[in-house]
């Protein structure tokens, strides 16, 4: 299909696009990779009056040490995230979610803020940043604020963001030295996630210490598996303990019912992918 008519800008300034986003006021998208949006444009599923193509803000790609976090450029690629090697470092999670990313084509297009700015319940990027307790900054016309990302996904494809707002960094604080795993159960043809987890869990001695788990696909939102984290703290790093964190894994969730499963369907997806996330982030055999 042929999208509907619409103008369009390519600010070169942060401030030009936050200008360009309040004249357009609601009507009005921001194109960044354009791999989400480019795809709803055509079936008409969207129709803004004004695409603001952010792609020559060349200052928001790539990743910066800031101390005890790292700082993401929401324009840095899916593809460069995956090669980074402050990423691989201090925040394995990331590189391991972003492999699973749709396929090549895609990840050297579409961009880390973009995935999370478009808040697809079944996208991968969401949970790993609820996860990591990841900050959202955030530019508009009265400046720069950050958003935690247990605040900044609200619904369905529905973010915090203001409309005359752009999101330009993502703060990631570093894990250094915990293990990591991004389960996904997918359709293979699409790789949406029916249902997919993320878990980074820091063993010391033998025993828990820490424990991150953000649940794909189980909600409008990502979910945050406290039960399971709580289950898992402070206790030894044994596949009893591991089971027993897993049946836990859907607690406070609400998964959807469609042509992909049931809601019952996907709980027990959750717990099963929890249980092999946890597994394979703290190494012991199942």
């Amino acid at each position: 299909m042929i999208p509907a008519a619409f103008d369009y800008v390519a600010p070169t300034t942060v401030e030009d696009a936050v200008r360009a986003l309040a004249e357009g006021g609601e009507d009005a998208k921001v194109m960044a990779g354009g791999q989400s949006l480019i795809p709803v444009l055509r079936m008409r599923l969207a129709a803004p009056t004004l695409v603001v193509d952010v792609t020559g803000l060349t200052a928001l790609a790539g990743v910066r040490d800031e101390g005890d976090s790292l700082l993401v450029g929401a324009l840095t690629t899916h593809h460069d995230v995956r090669r980074d090697p402050l990423v691989r470092e201090h925040a394995d999670l990331l590189r391991l979610a972003t492999d699973t990313v749709a396929d090549p084509q895609v990840r050297h297009r579409g961009t880390v803020g973009g995935s999370l700015a478009h808040a697809d319940p079944a996208g991968d990027l969401p949970a790993v940043a609820l996860a990591v307790d990841a900050v959202m900054v955030c530019a508009g016309p009265g400046g720069t604020r950050e958003v935690p990302a247990a605040e900044f996904f609200v619904d369905y494809f529905t973010t915090d963001l203001a409309p005359d707002e752009l999101l330009t960094h993502v703060r990631v604080p570093k894990l250094t030295g915990w293990g990591a795993c991004y389960e996904k159960f997918a359709r293979v043809a699409q790789a949406w996630s029916v249902v997919a987890v993320a878990a980074a869990v820091r063993v010391v001695d033998g025993e828990v210490a820490g424990a991150r788990i953000g649940l794909t696909n189980m909600g409008p939102t990502p979910v945050r598996a406290r039960g399971a984290e709580e289950a898992l703290v402070g206790r030894p790093a044994t596949a009893a303990v591991i089971a027993e964190a897993a049946a836990r894994a859907a607690e406070g969730a609400n998964p959807a019912t469609d042509a992909d499963g049931d809601a019952e369907y996907r709980s027990h997806l959750a717990r099963v992918l929890t249980r092999r996330a946890v597994t394979t982030a703290v190494g012991v055999r199942p």
